[in-house]
């Protein structure tokens, strides 16, 4: 047990002095308070918490197995990265009449390309943000339901990319592509693995080409 003690009073010269008493503190409780203290900041406070990128990756198909195809996406996009920072893109499925387009990293670019084809979801998401903010601070039980309606609508987006690369593609234009995505609040994008397409890369080498 930690305390402080104090001697009493004591003959100084033969004068006689009046005697203290002892004084004793006991530090116990403040060091239990230290503790409860430091038990408390510990349980309440957030720990950094890793910051990771989700990236959806497809499941690998057999290409070998005769019974197994490709899906298209019908109502979707497809975006190609290729070297020197150049980015193609075209909707639904490649036919030989489809046309390749190509944008930039810019807000003119990509960004518009994006916000275009996801306005549906972002002015849903934004109808539902207002709806939040006027929500009271304690009541939960609003903010949930909100937060469900904002995952249905995600859940239920029509919009799904494809991101392709070819060998000549940084890992930088990855990231720059999923920046463009958190963005525009895109909700299913899948990173595609596999080499493009023989029409895919025809298409590609023309407009790089030209």
């Amino acid at each position: 047990m930690a305390e402080i003690q104090q001697g009493g009073g004591g003959n100084d010269g033969g004068k006689k002095r009046a005697k203290k008493q002892s004084t004793r503190v006991d530090m116990t409780p403040l060091v239990d308070l230290a503790f409860l203290l430091l038990t408390f900041f510990v349980l309440t406070s957030t720990f950094s918490k890793p910051k990771v990128l989700r990236m959806i990756f497809p499941e690998k198909l057999d290409k070998n197995d005769p019974l197994v195809k490709q899906p298209e996406v019908k109502n979707g996009l497809t975006i190609i990265l290729t070297a020197n920072n150049r980015i193609f893109h075209y909707s639904g499925g490649l036919k030989n009449e489809t046309q390749i387009e190509e944008t930039d990293y810019t807000k003119n670019g990509l960004r518009k390309v994006l916000i275009e084809r996801n306005r549906p979801l972002i002015e849903e998401l934004k109808l539902l943000q207002e709806e939040m903010s006027k929500i009271p601070e304690g009541d939960t039980a609003k903010k949930n339901a909100v937060e469900r309606k904002v995952k249905e609508a995600t859940n239920k987006s029509n919009l799904v990319i494809l991101v392709k690369h070819d060998k000549d593609a940084t890992y930088e234009n990855i990231i720059d592509v999923m920046d463009e995505f958190l963005i525009t609040q895109v909700a299913k994008y899948f990173i595609v693995e596999e080499d493009l397409a023989p029409l895919e890369k025809k298409k590609i080498d023309e407009k790089l080409k030209s």
